[in-house]
């Protein structure tokens, strides 16, 4: 086929969190692609798409449906301005699917998935699942993770999955998947390898959104074991987003009850994830539910950094401990306390784990993984030739 494939890409965010960096670095790469984006909101990425290149258009969604968050999705028990919000949203999407004519939608988001999935199928086009979190009572309340799995089977054409973790927790049968990393960013990939510099201390940190379920606690409790004195110093990179911000002022508070809210740093959101990376001597994950798929695990290996993260979903697909990184059970501040000091008292491993972390990641880079959603593509496009979605 000498022509670009059509594909038309649906978030309901425009905020820059983790699946909305994974579509801005994967686009650009997609050499055979014309690709068009389309949000249920106005936000910062916007005008980061369009600054790569890549076309974009906000269809904007009702508040009631657009700030619906996942622990009040209850089939039957939703609340009504929700429900006539998004119903609205997929008839106004489908008709705009009808206007921009693609070969194929691919939904970035759960809850695109959901209005996505359907719009497509009123547009008649064939659509891609990009599931990027698990479907999992711990993640989605039950009811909710049960009418997932039942739509899996039949709204999307075909499934891709961050991990292989997140692929079965959906359960999906009878259509074509594939298990797909987020790419790496190429500022992250190209970062040279050096010396770090000597300090008096290690700065070890966490770098990500400020929620419980990620574990920034976790982080304060060990770091404050391992190091209850001395010049080591704490990082947390990264801002609460989506009524969170309680957890933040909770962090604050629990580095001073440890006594160690003056060698703690909060930075905020940082968008050069790169130039944070470049200045840590130790990179921690510490989810206490299992990570989809664990996109600053992949970030801190490519800069060459020992990790140490949460023996659970995607992360302990990628790390081979004790080889390229270091895996502790998930919530154990005592095992990652133990796992810190080994390496501050190591400098010989520190370099020899990062060197190791490095060479794993260059399986996460942008190419390779257009490369793979490329072919996912064709696939579906060939097993379907001619016939109707």
């Amino acid at each position: 086929m000498t022509d670009k494939l059509r594909v038309v890409y649906l978030g309901h965010s425009a905020q820059l969190s983790g699946a909305e960096l994974a579509l801005l670095r994967l686009l650009p790469a997609l050499r055979g692609i014309d690709a068009h984006v389309v949000l249920a909101e106005e936000g910062p990425l916007v005008a980061k798409l369009r600054g790569v290149g890549i076309s974009t258009t906000v269809l904007p969604m009702a508040e009631a449906a657009q700030r619906l968050a996942r622990h009040r999705v209850r089939p039957g028990r939703l609340p009504a301005a929700s429900v006539l919000g998004s119903a609205r949203y997929v008839v106004r999407l489908a008709w705009e699917l009808r206007r921009l004519r693609p070969d194929l939608v691919h939904t970035n988001t759960l809850k695109a998935a959901l209005y996505g999935g359907a719009a497509a199928r009123m547009a008649r086009v064939p659509v891609v699942w990009h599931i990027r979190d698990r479907i999992a009572d711990d993640y989605l309340p039950r009811p909710a993770a049960r009418l997932m799995r039942i739509l899996a089977r039949r709204l999307p054409t075909g499934v891709i999955a961050n991990s292989q973790t997140t692929l079965e927790s959906l359960q999906v049968t009878g259509v074509p998947t594939a298990v797909i990393p987020s790419a790496v960013h190429p500022h992250v990939v190209n970062v040279r390898e050096r010396e770090r510099v000597t300090r008096a201390g290690l700065r070890v940190g966490m770098v990500g959104r400020l929620a419980p379920w990620k574990g920034q606690h976790v982080f304060l409790d060990a770091f404050s074991r391992a190091f209850p004195t001395g010049g080591a110093r704490a990082v947390l990179v990264g801002a609460a987003l989506f009524g969170e911000e309680d957890y933040e002022t909770d962090l604050r508070r629990q580095a001073v009850v440890l006594d160690i809210d003056d060698r703690l740093e909060m930075t905020g959101f940082r968008e050069d994830v790169a130039a944070e990376l470049a200045d840590f001597d130790v990179l921690v994950h510490a989810s206490v539910i299992p990570e989809p798929f664990g996109q600053v695990v992949v970030e801190g290996m490519a800069a060459g950094l020992p990790v140490v993260a949460s023996d659970a979903g995607g992360p302990a697909e990628i790390i081979s401990d004790g080889i390229d990184g270091v895996l502790f059970p998930p919530g154990d501040e005592e095992a990652l306390a133990k796992a810190l000091k080994v390496l501050a008292a190591d400098p010989a491993l520190r370099k020899r784990l990062g060197a190791a972390a490095r060479g794993r990641a260059r399986a996460y880079e942008t190419e390779p993984v257009a490369d793979l959603v490329m072919a996912f593509y064709a696939r579906l496009i060939s097993a379907r030739g001619s016939t109707g979605p």
